[in-house]
């Protein structure tokens, strides 16, 4: 056993949930405080607001499940897409006026006009598609992460309306979860406290008062928004003191298996962001345990190295599927973002403290020992041995699974490209063990079939 703080994973990990839905970096951090002094002024039990903590944190865990469909639909870079919807209203006159003008801006005149009619005749459908989706798929890596029931359906719940106008189950009243309640009015007051400050906020949330929002959630947070309030909230410290929050304010013991369900949950986060990259993570972990395993690495640091392959990528739930899922090749701007996520994957690891030795594994995992990688393009020594494992595993996964760009290539043509890169993109050992272990499989599978 370990002893790990539960809410500093957590926190960590809500960093990237920020990224993915476009919002200012402590989004989620701001709405924990936001909505646990909501919960705390409404009284709830000391075990009800711990579960009200791990919501707040994690209410966005399903975000990436909806990101590609976004693009694919609207035509529209899904970050900005997704920070902006967020101040828009149920009004008909807003939902259009955001629609008109979030469509296709980087399309030809009838490609957009094809999209924005789309939108207009099937909005309704297309809405509870990925509503749907993103809450279910939210509660279900709750679950995986051993959260409560409670936890899970607040996170199902985020967007259902206090007046039953919201989706995907269209619940009403005290139907819908109290933690989704709280979550939904707080997310919205940071969303506008963000972009036009502490009296806009206010406004917004009186104007949804009964309608959006329980009456009794907006009369809490009013009856506590002072302007102390207000600067706490933009506090530089405040993720410190949210870490103090928690309820009990104590150690949680985890075993190496929690640690592991936690990587291996947020790897379902991270695939979800495309199609492309569906189960990537899970087989770039495979295969680094292959090599790892044919290099003599014993069970506890084989463990280690596949907590950095399963978190390798967290980094590109900030990158918009535009660039993510293009067909063609990147250019510029385009380029430069997509190498962004490599220092992402480093900076989110780097603040948990059970994971910031894997941050610099995981983070490296694009360089080259001839140091034509990136992010820092360094070379060869420099290059840890874990990095190198999981750079082949990850090149190998790439060449082996379809691409926006191209289909999936042969293994032993994936083979090809990587013995010609050896000892200037991937370490020649890393790339002879994976052929060891992976013609070693076949040879047990076509053993079975026999």
């Amino acid at each position: 056993m370990i002893a790990i703080r539960l809410a500093e994973i957590m926190s960590a990990l809500s960093h990237a949930l920020d990224l993915t839905e476009g919002q200012p970096q402590g989004h989620c951090i701001r709405v924990c405080r936001i909505g646990m002094t909501i919960g705390a002024r409404m009284g709830l039990s000391e075990k009800a607001l711990e579960e009200l903590y791990y919501t707040l944190l994690l209410k966005d865990l399903g975000c990436s499940s909806n990101a590609a469909r976004i693009c694919e639909l609207y035509l529209a870079d899904d970050l900005r897409f997704k920070r902006d919807f967020k101040l828009v209203g149920s009004s008909l006159s807003q939902v259009l006026g955001f629609v008109i003008s979030h469509t296709g801006l980087q399309a030809g005149l009838a490609e957009r006009f094809r999209s924005v009619l789309n939108i207009l005749r099937n909005g309704g459908a297309i809405a509870q598609e990925m509503i749907e989706t993103r809450c279910q798929r939210g509660a279900e890596i709750a679950r995986m992460m051993r959260f409560s029931e409670n936890v899970a359906q607040g996170i199902l719940d985020l967007d259902e309306h206090f007046d039953g106008g919201g989706r995907p189950q269209g619940l009403k009243g005290q139907d819908i979860s109290i933690f989704a309640r709280i979550a939904l009015a707080a997310q919205v007051i940071d969303v506008f406290f963000m972009s036009a400050g502490p009296e806009a906020a206010t406004a917004e949330l009186r104007y949804r008062r009964g309608a959006w929002f329980d009456p009794d959630v907006v009369d809490a947070f009013l009856s506590v928004a002072d302007w102390h309030f207000w600067d706490d909230l933009a506090s530089p410290d405040l993720e410190t003191r949210i870490l103090a929050l928690e309820p009990g304010n104590t150690l949680r013991l985890a075993d190496e298996d929690y640690l592991d369900d936690i990587a291996a949950a947020f790897a379902q986060v991270i695939d979800a962001k495309s199609p492309y990259t569906s189960g990537h993570s899970d087989r770039v972990a495979l295969f680094t345990d292959l090599i790892a395993e044919e290099m003599g690495y014993d069970l506890s640091a084989r463990r280690r190295i596949k907590r950095a392959a399963l978190l390798h990528d967290i980094g590109k739930l900030g990158v918009s599927n535009s660039i993510l899922d293009k067909p063609g090749r990147l250019e510029g701007e385009e380029w430069e973002a997509m190498k962004r996520h490599a220092s992402y994957s480093e900076e989110i690891l780097s603040r948990i403290g059970a994971f910031a030795d894997l941050a610099r594994i995981a983070g490296a995992h694009h360089e080259r020992l001839d140091g034509k990688g990136y992010p820092r393009g360094i070379t060869g020594e420099a290059i840890c041995a874990e990095t190198r494992i999981i750079s082949t595993a990850d090149v190998f996964d790439a060449l082996t699974a379809d691409r926006p760009y191209r289909a999936a290539m042969p293994v032993e043509k994936a083979f090809a490209i990587l013995r010609d890169g050896a000892g200037q993109a991937h370490d020649p050992a890393c790339i002879e063990a994976l052929e060891r272990a992976i013609r070693r499989a076949d040879l047990a599978g076509a053993k079975q079939a026999a």
